[in-house]
């Protein structure tokens, strides 16, 4: 095993406001189509903010039966339908269960949904034990017999990223044949519409939600709230090859760190995040004009996108004029622990169709960048920066790069 052997993604698996699959969801990307609309699994009256990017059910995998599954909580939903429909994508599944297969997933409050429950039937005078023996990875890891290392992270909105490095570490220290990787956040529960709330953090255009969320744009008042989850299959190149698998693209850097400032407001000084997206183009021995599109974290709120921009001017510095800037957020909503898997696909849908997905919802551009507006742009992709900014200061960034070699099943 080698420190800088490539690592690829050859299997995708989603939950999103946009579908639930590789191809619509990069349709939806691709067109300009907003998944944010008013909440509908709840009453939200009484609520600042009553709009969210849902995923209203879960399609349950041809892996589990439908009762078993039904029973689950949302959020072990989402894990499973992604793990199984990554590892059918990849052409892994059926003997995935001989193979040392990690799991490596970055998890929201899973409890917030038991917790919710446990009020609705009664408060503190009932409660379930068998809630609290297992979590998500356990239930998902024996479901699928995966036997590599598994762990769950917590790193907030950052997590997704941090999963990928991770994933990608344990391939070329050999301590897995393949990995799973990504995260799953199913917030939009009355628990988590009301403590974004109550922070001030989520916009309040209730009455227009397809245009609520508007990263860049100088009326932006705050994120919305989005629910689902991604999952790669992650390989290294040499046994992608070997099998004649489909490669999505290549993990060819990674880069993290912490702001130390404040548990939900980004550094002022650009060089925290700043550090992050250096030390991802370094990793992937690129210098900042070899990038050819990034897709920002930015969610749409007042302090945070224009954190962003002073992170990517100090970054790429004159060079960052000639690089087109996307949010997909601008359609999916802020699926937190989730976003940064989701929005890794759209730098895959970027490369794949040679087109980038726009920023919809872009009145008047409200930062120095080159911001796809609106409408998708035609541009070329071989290398594509995803940045994950997360709450608490935690900074993660992937470069992303096509792979050009005629493979696939």
């Amino acid at each position: 095993m080698s420190e800088n052997e490539p690592v690829w993604i050859t299997g995708v698996g989603l939950a999103t406001p946009l579908g639930h699959d590789a191809g619509a969801v990069e349709s939806a990307l691709l067109a300009g189509r907003s998944g944010i609309a008013r909440v509908s699994t709840f009453g939200t009256d009484d609520y600042p903010s009553r709009i969210a990017g849902q995923v209203v059910e879960v399609p349950c995998p041809a892996g589990m039966g439908p009762s078993a599954f039904r029973r689950l909580p949302r959020v072990e939903q989402a894990a499973a339908w992604c793990v199984e429909s990554a590892l059918r994508d990849s052409g892994l599944w059926g003997r995935h269960r001989g193979l040392r297969i990690g799991l490596v997933l970055g998890i929201g409050a899973e409890w917030m949904e038991a917790w919710e429950d446990d009020h609705r039937e009664g408060g503190d005078r009932v409660r379930e034990p068998a809630r609290d023996r297992e979590t998500t990875l356990d239930r998902v890891a024996r479901a699928y017999g995966l036997s590599g290392p598994a762990i769950t992270l917590s790193a907030a909105c950052a997590a997704s990223n941090f999963a990928i490095e991770i994933g990608r570490n344990w391939l070329r220290r050999g301590l897995a044949d393949a990995c799973l990787a990504g995260g799953c956040e199913m917030a939009v529960t009355p628990i988590g519409l009301a403590t974004f709330g109550n922070l001030k953090a989520l916009s309040r255009r209730n009455d227009e939600p397809a245009r609520a969320s508007r990263p860049f744009d100088r009326a932006r008042d705050g994120f919305v709230l989005g629910e689902g989850g991604g999952v790669f299959v992650l390989e290294r190149a040499a046994d992608a090859r070997r099998r004649s698998a489909r490669a999505y693209a290549e993990v060819l850097g990674c880069g993290s760190s912490s702001d130390a400032h404040h548990p939900v407001i980004p550094s002022p000084d650009p060089s925290s995040a700043g550090r992050a997206v250096a030390r991802a183009l370094a990793d992937a021995g690129l210098r900042p004009d070899q990038v050819d599109h990034i897709n920002a974290h930015a969610t749409s709120t007042p302090v945070g996108d224009a954190a962003e921009a002073a992170v990517l001017r100090l970054v790429f510095g004159e060079d960052l004029g000639r690089i087109p800037v996307t949010s997909t957020k601008s359609m999916t909503g802020h699926l937190l622990t989730a976003a940064g898997a989701v929005e890794a696909v759209a730098c895959i849908a970027a490369m794949r169709h040679r087109a980038i997905p726009p920023t919809i919802n872009l009145d008047e551009i409200d930062a120095p960048l080159d911001v796809v507006a609106n409408v998708p742009r035609e541009h070329a992709v071989e290398v594509a920066v995803s940045n994950s900014f997360g709450f608490g200061g935690s900074n993660s960034c992937l470069v992303l790069k096509a792979v050009e070699e005629p493979i696939g099943r």
